[in-house]
């Protein structure tokens, strides 16, 4: 069933070892759900303790080598070569980059975020909830965690591993990154290797956001249709979405995908507009250019945040969350983002995969971030529905003080599943690539049982999640814990890899052959 196909065949030493321990977990989860996140825990802490400052500080390298990279004259090197010609559209290009990377994410913290801080800043910053300055922080935190630094961490894999496949001629895994600092030593084991390790990593980080959203789905069936939110709910919004994935994936990329996020991005367009005009309009001017402007005032002070005299929470749940969970998914955001830039140059790469979808981010947080923070001062109760129910119940809270309030939470709903499905299907369309050698040449996908197979394994990887949030654990701290999990051993490779990227590409290094090593390649790509 999963045997390869012509020149694709199955990478042993990378999908037999990464099942075994993925069916491992799911059965530990199973038998054992509290002890499963007593030992996520524990990674989280020594995680936050002995490198959060390396968090914050590779976060903010990543977004610096994007920026050279995009400005300077490496910007007009084109991946495959001169004649190399794209197969997306722009808008096509731009949905894609969009709806594959942080949708599912967009939908669930648009409201939950910007209340969170503006009613329960950290108390080590001194600020008064409800207050301009709670506002100022909420705004800038928000904009922070969402915009050029998680599409940076995605731009430098997807760089790395474009430049790579279609410029050097090397095989198009993660590892190759590697090669331009190490040569032939990166091939063989130690490239099977860093591969299984990411793809654990994309585990862990697909199963956070799909905990999520199927919690967010479960609040809003409770909201308009009384159905009990739980576990029992979550898992069957999740087998839906398999579902709806399992019709997707037949269809391959270059159809399913396409067309599932060129409608996703439309409502997500319609949605900003809506709520822009019937919203408090000028207040949301008002406070996204102020906001703005303290952002980029701000940006090294809150960026570097981790409070290492008062010993505040907050870093460890917050921007470590962030920067963990954007970690987990950059390698094979990376690999998916790679397949789609072909015949593209650098700079295009980075103005359609950072620029656009953080300015996108920009608009979006200000949009629903001020009504959220508009409503909530003129008595919208957004923050007592939290406090009973859960951030999962924020945006239909929200919901509920504006025209078209029950039709916009339905609409809410088929676009959160609508972005899950689009999320799963790209995820694991790139996780059955890394499965699978040669499936990344002219057009090649990898076989349909092969993406089915990961596609209800990172499922189930999100039910046995949520299974272990139970008594004091919510589901929300349950999946932050993953995803944390998930992105700290990728946080080091991460790191090798900018360094690679960078390298390969300023150097101009050219094709490589089975003989040649990388790191003495010859320049003028």
């Amino acid at each position: 069933m999963l045997a390869g196909n012509g020149d694709m065949k199955v990478r042993k030493e990378v999908f037999y070892p990464m099942a075994a321990i993925f069916i491992g977990a799911i059965a530990l989860g199973i038998a054992a759900p509290e002890a499963f996140y007593k030992a996520e825990n524990a990674i989280v802490e020594f995680a936050f303790v002995n490198f959060g400052w390396l968090f914050q500080l590779s976060s903010v390298m990543f977004l610096a080598i994007c920026t050279y990279l995009g400005f300077s004259k490496y910007g007009d090197i084109k991946f495959g070569g001169k004649d190399a010609k794209p197969t997306l559209t722009n808008w096509q290009w731009f949905s894609i980059s969009l709806c594959g990377g942080i949708a599912t994410g967009i939908l669930f913290w648009g409201i939950a975020e910007p209340i969170t801080h503006f009613m329960n800043p950290p108390d080590v910053l001194g600020l008064k909830p409800q207050s301009e300055g709670a506002a100022m922080f909420s705004m800038v935190t928000t904009f922070i965690h969402w915009t050029f630094i998680p599409y940076s961490m995605y731009g430098i894999a997807g760089l790395g591993i474009a430049y790579c496949a279609y410029n050097m001629g090397l095989p198009y895994s993660v590892s190759s990154t590697l090669y331009p600092l190490f040569g032939n030593r990166t091939r063989g084991t130690v490239s099977a290797l860093v591969d299984n390790i990411c793809l654990l990593a994309i585990a862990g980080g697909v199963a956070a956001v799909l905990g999520v959203g199927a919690m967010q789905a479960g609040s809003g069936l409770q909201t308009l249709m009384g159905i009990k939110t739980g576990k029992t709910v979550w898992a069957a919004v999740l087998a839906i979405t398999v579902t709806i994935y399992v019709v997707s994936s037949y269809s391959g990329i270059m159809r399913g995908i396409r067309i599932l996020s060129d409608y996703n991005a439309k409502i997500f367009l319609l949605m900003m507009l809506f709520f822009f005009v019937v919203g408090p309009t000028s207040f949301i001017l008002n406070l996204g250019v102020q906001s703005f402007g303290h952002f980029l005032d701000s940006f090294f002070e809150r960026t570097m945040f981790l409070s290492p005299i008062d010993g505040s929470p907050w870093p460890r749940w917050w921007p470590v969350y962030y920067w963990a969970i954007w970690l987990a998914y950059a390698p094979l955001i990376g690999m998916f983002l790679a397949r789609l830039s072909y015949g593209r140059t650098v700079r295009q790469f980075l103005l359609f995969n950072v620029v656009l979808p953080s300015v996108f981010g920009l608009l979006w947080f200000s949009i629903f971030g001020g009504n959220a923070i508009h409503s909530q001062i003129h008595g919208g109760q957004i923050w007592d529905s939290i406090q009973k129910s859960g951030l999962e119940v924020s945006v239909f809270a929200f919901l509920k003080n504006y025209p078209l309030g029950t039709a916009w939470s339905w609409i809410f709903i088929s676009v959160l599943i609508l972005s899950i499905v689009t999320l799963c299907d790209s995820m694991t369309t790139t996780v059955a690539s890394l499965s699978m050698t040669g499936s990344h040449l002219e057009g090649k996908e990898p076989p349909a049982p092969m993406k089915i197979f990961w596609g209800i394994t990172m499922a189930s990887m999100a039910i046995i999640n949520l299974l272990s949030s139970s008594g004091k654990i919510s589901g929300i701290d349950a999946t932050k814990q993953i995803a944390t999990v998930a992105g700290f051993p990728i946080l080091f490779f991460m790191c090798l890899m900018a360094m690679g990227t960078a390298r390969a590409i300023m150097k101009g290094m050219g094709p490589v052959d089975q003989e040649t090593d990388p790191a003495e390649a010859p320049e003028g790509a």
